[in-house]
């Protein structure tokens, strides 16, 4: 399990993302810069127990209307190679020294995490906490199981969100059925109440698994969706 350190980040991830955010297809733009706060989120533990996987997600409220997204990110110790256009940028960890922070999407760390969680194999973890799974993140999947090992992954980012064609190794796992190429959407620009489209609905438009979680609305209630969608 991974350890969660209290200790300070220079600069923070919010101002990490703030000049970040508004360069991406699916953000809301506004005439202002970002003004972020955290609201929700959960984490992944790394088997090796060298990259941070966090699911977190921010509501800005730069614009007329408050605007929440949610953001996979890693963090490194080191740069990750061939990922430099995923790079958010670099921060001293008051116990880690300095991190690497890329936009999850793009690390192959991350992808496998989360084909590990949708089929059972791993548990969502508290944001905050060490050793502590977050029992409100729920996860769903159907059919025949698949190999969590990522051997490729092309990211492509909409004006939604972010779309994920996988290619998985079948060798790493030959008791499982060899996947061919997986699709995951990564939701982006998150709405209220979203937990009952179709997108959450299993068989429904090929879907075969979901990430559904939980955020706190700025009015100090709570909303949840899907964060992540396997077809």
């Amino acid at each position: 399990m991974a350890v969660i350190h209290h200790t300070t980040m220079k600069p923070t991830k919010l101002e990490l993302l703030e000049p970040w955010l508004p360069t991406q297809p699916w953000y809301a733009s506004t005439e202002r810069k970002p003004e972020l706060t955290k609201v929700g989120g959960f984490r992944l533990d790394d088997p090796q127990g060298e990259v941070g996987i966090e699911f977190m997600v921010v509501t800005d409220t730069s614009g007329e209307r408050p605007a929440s997204y949610h953001l996979p990110l890693t963090y490194r110790g080191a740069p990750l190679d061939g990922a430099e256009q995923a790079l958010i940028g670099t921060s001293e960890h008051g116990v880690l020294g300095r991190r690497w922070v890329y936009d999850g999407t793009h690390d192959p760390v991350l992808v496998a995490g989360l084909l590990a969680l949708l089929q059972g194999q791993v548990e969502p973890q508290a944001q905050s906490l060490s050793d502590t799974a977050d029992r409100s993140v729920i996860v769903s999947f159907t059919g025949a199981g698949f190999s969590p090992v990522v051997e490729s992954a092309v990211v492509t980012n909409g004006p939604h969100g972010t779309h994920l064609a996988v290619e998985t190794s079948p060798e790493a796992q030959p008791n499982r059925t060899p996947a061919g190429r997986l699709t995951i959407d990564v939701t982006r620009a998150l709405r209220p109440d979203q937990a009952t489209s179709e997108t959450t609905t299993l068989g429904v438009t090929g879907v075969r698994g979901y990430v559904n979680v939980s955020w706190r609305l700025p009015d100090g209630g709570e909303s949840r969706g899907a964060f992540v969608v396997l077809r």
